[in-house]
């Protein structure tokens, strides 16, 4: 009896090391000055990604009326908005464009027209900025196609209409090729095809790109939390999009996406979203051998928001409370829509 009583009373007492001296871990927080110095993670505006828009036919900026703060830009307020990055400290921008409803069509054919919006925004940067800051750029035809799906759209053999990918991927190489020839650094292929980052990385090499990286949307789910992008975009999508993007009951999926991606070659890949993967994004960083990006999407974004208006939460420890846990997660980069802001905070401390 006394022995069990022992037993159950040393688990009551604080742990000691091997010289019986006690350990208090909150010795490590007694300071902000003792957090900083012992922190695990650590934020840097190098690990962030500026997302932003460009669209056709507009004279100023028009803020997205779903994503306050966040604006649809004209080529010349994209330069302004891609200087304030740079000089923040962003190391990268991620463009999308957005072209006139009257210039979308089954295909996208407005993706690689070289007079473009989103072309146009890339030259545009590239020839501002140089290599002071990495232009990446959308590579996926939503945007641009008048149904709103990510590719060519057919019958199957029973008559449902589907994402037809084998068509689909030529015309991914095509809109690539025609960004990295506007200047862009990283194309960021996104609709989730079959094979897409073997035949881009061969397209881009045939046609003289061996230096333009692919940063792989490798594990994009079919997510709810892409809601107000396509706000962002003017998606015209009737439906969804479960049938070449993944269903986020899935885990191991992902890990067969990513590992399939870099064996095709893909320089970087992405998890997305971030924050409602995170298990995803620990296990993809535990294994990838190249640098792991997360995305930050439009929902999380618009939910940190939408409550930091009611009042109801701190907005700057919650905004840095996320990107810290996705960095934690072990993304290496981080696609969001609050770089810029984030980067300003970090240099005023």
């Amino acid at each position: 009896m006394s022995q069990t009583n022992e037993s159950s009373q040393s688990t009551n007492r604080p742990s000691r090391d091997s010289l019986g001296l006690q350990r208090r871990p909150r010795r490590l927080r007694t300071s902000a000055t003792m957090r900083d110095f012992v922190a695990e993670t650590r934020l840097d505006p190098a690990n962030l990604i500026q997302v932003l828009f460009v669209r056709h036919g507009i004279d100023q900026p028009e803020e997205i009326p779903s994503m306050p703060g966040q604006y649809q830009h004209t080529v010349s307020s994209l330069i302004d908005a891609v200087r304030e990055a740079r000089d923040a400290g962003v190391r990268c921008v991620d463009l999308f464009g957005i072209p006139l409803e009257e210039e979308k069509d089954a295909q996208g054919s407005e993706a690689w027209n070289p007079n473009g919006i989103l072309n146009r925004g890339i030259a545009a940067v590239r020839k501002e900025f140089g290599d002071s800051i990495l232009v990446m750029a959308d590579t996926c035809l939503d945007e641009f196609t008048d149904h709103g799906h990510c590719g060519v759209l057919t019958e199957d053999k029973h008559g449902t209409v589907v994402v037809n990918n084998d068509k689909t991927v030529p015309l991914y190489v095509k809109m690539a090729v025609s960004q990295a020839k506007a200047g862009a650094h990283i194309v960021s292929p996104s609709g989730m095809m079959d094979g897409q980052v073997a035949e881009i990385r061969r397209g881009l090499d045939d046609a003289g790109y061996e230096d333009v990286s692919i940063m792989a949307y490798s594990a994009k789910y079919a997510s709810a939390f892409f809601g107000p992008f396509r706000d962002a975009v003017g998606c015209s999508l009737q439906g969804d999009r479960k049938a070449y993007q993944q269903d986020p009951a899935n885990r191991r999926e992902s890990l067969l996406e990513v590992q399939l991606d870099i064996d095709e070659g893909a320089d970087m890949v992405m998890v997305k979203p971030a924050m409602a993967y995170l298990d995803v994004v620990r296990e993809v960083a535990d294994f990838s051998p190249v640098p792991v990006a997360a995305y930050q999407v439009s929902g999380e974004y618009s939910m940190i928001e939408a409550a930091a208006q009611k009042g109801w939460i701190d907005r700057r420890r919650i905004v840095l409370e996320s990107l810290t846990s996705i960095r934690r997660a072990g993304a290496d980069m981080i696609f969001t829509y609050y770089a810029t802001e984030v980067a300003h905070w970090l240099k005023d401390n």
